[in-house]
């Protein structure tokens, strides 16, 4: 099996607002294997938070291909909101995010196993930073 850590987040300016996404993906000894980050448009935090989420696991999905089965994810972000909701400890409430949730939870049925992890902020600073840069880009 192979392990991979992610770290992600989103973020918008103006809640609702201008969006982007980011997203870092590790090895299991630490090593960065990949960044990645994109603008999506008008949207909310929790809405960017989800992309972010999407983004990395599609991203997995395309450079893994066959052998996604073969991976045990750990994702860490900083949206206590998106992990409790994932990890079914809030219930899915704002039709906003309820799309979105469904596809990470489709998109999840690919690897072999995803665990959700909600981290301080301060632990997520290189995802943060590629969202901003991403936003920077915007103005």
């Amino acid at each position: 099996m192979t392990q991979l850590i992610t770290f992600t987040d989103g973020g918008s300016r103006g809640n609702p607002g201008p969006a982007a996404c980011g997203a870092v993906i590790k090895n299991e000894i630490g090593e960065i294997l990949l960044q990645c980050s994109k603008y999506i448009g008008e949207a909310t935090n929790n809405q960017a938070e989800y992309g972010a989420l999407i983004l990395v696991l599609e991203k997995l999905q395309k450079i893994y291909k066959d052998e996604n089965k073969k991976i045990d994810l750990k994702c860490y972000l900083d949206s206590e909101l998106v992990v409790k909701q994932l990890k079914k400890e809030y219930r899915m409430k704002n039709e906003g995010l309820k799309p979105l949730y469904f596809q990470v939870c489709d998109l999840i049925l690919n690897f072999n196993s995803v665990k959700f992890f909600h981290i301080p902020r301060e632990e997520n600073k290189l995802a943060d930073k590629l969202v901003n840069i991403e936003l920077d880009k915007r103005r």
